[in-house]
């Protein structure tokens, strides 16, 4: 082949081999993809955001309004929960005393009796037998037998009696945790079906973190506060049946509240609990003084003083030799020259507030220190005295002052009901409650008046 020839035939080939390479380069390029990222819209996603946590919160709140609202109504309705029995002490009828005349009697109102036959034989036999036993003397037997009977009184009466511990957590400088420890005796004073009540002094519950209760088999148990009296400083706590075992509840007992309406002046008593400052500890003596009352605002308390040298806390109950409860005992009203002397609270008098407390009511405040008004005054024909309760002094900044009531105010009548004793008052306070409207009849320096007195709140 020439030379010409294979030029030519090189240039005829040169194309072909240049379309060749460029085809898959073409190709390539076109096929090729880029993926762009999509921008990101910062509103939108702030608002779906705020969106979603409004909708969480909703739901939050409808989920505890649920829980908290409608879960007791729809459990109730399911499986309807007994109220508590409503604590209620009997009514004491008041002790008359009898008149030096009553205890006469004329020919008009003797009447004949005839004796029954009697064996003269018997009876001197049996007044022999008595005056044998008057003169046999008293043996240190005897002595001791006397007192075995008063601490098997003291065991069966303790078994309503616990100790009371208000615990209180701290830190100290070194940041250690300890805790703090008041106790004071109290006693169980009722039942309600649902809780024993506890009436102790409040005084070592103040600031407590919680409170803790220790009957007489040693047993603790965590309390509740249910209402504090600030004027006599009593509390009463509730320690559910369901946290006391069938054993304590079979060791334990219900005290039985007394009476201090009787004359107990020289009458023996005991006192339980804490009467020496330390728990369980017990002392003996005798009523010493019964006629001094308790200066307090809308109160008629009686003070019992003894002869028992005990500790200025004390703490605990005098019972009779009954076992039956018949004061309260507290300290805080015993006068300086007899400080170590235990006084107590007249249980009669105290059986007002402690239902009231039992059963957690709000009660309602006057703020009043009053008085029966003396029978000589009544019936002295120079002075016009009415049969009421007299104000001695008002309590500053009290719903009585704030109507107009003056301390030598007589109040005769409260509503439509007439008014002839301090007790009758307190007795109507007792049955009101706080903000309740009460038209209240007085008499002052001779002339009638009424004020409207909107009762407060302790």
């Amino acid at each position: 082949m020439s030379e010409q020839e294979k030029e030519r035939n090189q240039t005829e080939e040169t194309p072909v081999k240049e379309q060749a390479e460029y085809t898959p380069s073409v190709q390539a390029e076109f096929m090729r993809e880029k993926i762009k990222q999509k921008p990101v819209n910062k509103k939108k996603l702030l608002r779906r955001t705020v969106i979603t946590a409004v909708m969480a919160v909703v739901f939050g709140l409808v989920a505890c309004f649920t829980f908290l609202v409608l879960e007791p109504v729809i459990s109730n309705r399911l499986y309807p929960e007994e109220e508590p029995k409503e604590v209620a002490f009997p009514e004491e009828t008041p002790i008359e005393e009898m008149k030096p005349e009553d205890m006469l009697v004329t020919e008009e109102d003797a009447e004949p009796q005839t004796p029954d036959p009697v064996d003269l034989e018997m009876v001197d036999e049996q007044i022999q037998e008595v005056l044998s036993q008057v003169d046999r003397e008293f043996t240190l037997e005897d002595y001791q037998s006397l007192y075995e009977e008063l601490r098997a009184l003291t065991e069966d009466a303790g078994r309503a009696v616990v100790t009371v511990a208000g615990v209180t957590s701290d830190v100290d400088w070194f940041n250690n945790i300890y805790e703090n420890v008041a106790s004071a005796s109290g006693v169980i004073v009722a039942n309600n079906e649902k809780a024993l009540l506890i009436l102790v002094s409040a005084g070592s519950l103040n600031g407590a973190d919680s409170i803790e209760v220790t009957f007489c088999d040693q047993t603790q148990v965590e309390a509740e506060l249910v209402q504090k009296d600030d004027n006599t400083g009593l509390a009463i706590l509730s320690v559910p049946l369901s946290a006391i075992s069938s054993e304590t509840m079979d060791a334990i007992d219900i005290a039985e509240l007394g009476s201090s309406n009787t004359n107990l002046l020289g009458m023996p008593v005991v006192a339980l609990g804490s009467p020496l400052g330390t728990g369980g500890s017990i002392s003996y003596g005798m009523v010493t003084s019964t006629g001094t009352a308790i200066d307090l605002p809308d109160a008629a308390y009686k003070k019992i003083t003894t002869d028992i040298y005990g500790s200025r806390n004390a703490t605990g109950i005098l019972i009779n030799l009954k076992g039956m409860v018949i004061g309260i005992i507290d300290n805080a009203n015993t006068s300086n020259d007899m400080s170590n002397l235990l006084t107590a609270y007249g249980v009669t008098e105290l059986k007002g507030t402690i239902e009231q407390m039992s059963n957690n009511k709000e009660r309602a405040y006057l703020g009043v220190h009053g008085a029966d008004v003396p029978k000589e005054a009544t019936t002295d024909t120079q002075i016009d005295t009415p049969a009421g309760t007299y104000i001695r002094e008002i309590e500053i900044d009290s719903p009585a002052m704030a109507a107009g009531i003056q301390s030598g105010d007589v109040v005769t009548r409260v509503g439509s009901t007439e008014i002839t004793t301090y007790n009758e008052l307190l007795g109507i306070l007792r049955s009101s409650s706080p903000g309740d409207v009460l038209t209240v009849t007085l008499t002052r320096q001779g002339y009638e008046m009424s004020v409207d007195v909107t009762l407060g709140n302790w």
